[in-house]
């Protein structure tokens, strides 16, 4: 993964961090909580879709309001911190989409479990390495917040169900 390489300018890591990992927490607890209240592959994989588009076209903008409000930044900057966040969100969260096309819904579910805490630990190993900080330390606090999503969206798609 070339999430931090010399080659890639701050802008873009920085999108690029922010949309892989909102792109699997976001997309994570959609499936997780999809499946929880409705048991239907169709209905997640359409919500995978539609929050492949809408939420990365939100956090997108959401890096480009907070990007123009940094000191240092550039538009040119701005833009790519923009781009970079929409690309890596979109195709991250559409990604999830792959288990759901060979597998049946419990299989899926836990295939994207198990994918998107292996992004989470893959990111956060390179941030920690990137920072110069033990990457166990990182590691476990990122997928412990990964896993919180998970159990949080899950209990509270199992509650929503009850209303139907």
């Amino acid at each position: 993964m070339y999430l931090y390489t010399k080659n890639m300018n701050s802008s873009n890591r920085k999108g690029l961090g922010f949309g892989i990992t909102s792109g699997v927490i976001t997309t994570l607890g959609l499936i997780i909580g999809l499946d929880a209240s409705t048991h239907s592959t169709t209905i997640v994989v359409t919500g995978i879709i539609l929050i492949a588009i809408a939420d990365a076209l939100s956090d997108a903008f959401g890096m480009h309001i907070s990007s123009e409000y940094e000191k240092k930044s550039t538009p040119k900057s701005v833009w790519q911190a923009t781009f970079s966040t929409f690309l890596s969100k979109f195709i991250f969260a559409l990604t999830f989409i792959v288990p759901f096309l060979l597998f049946s819904l419990s299989v899926a579910i836990i295939v994207s479990v198990i994918y998107g805490l292996l992004l989470i630990w893959i990111i956060s190993y390179i941030l920690a390495k990137k920072q110069h900080i033990k990457p166990y330390k990182v590691i476990l606090e990122h997928v412990a917040i990964t896993v919180l999503v998970i159990v949080v969206t899950y209990y509270l798609g199992n509650w929503l169900s009850t209303f139907s």
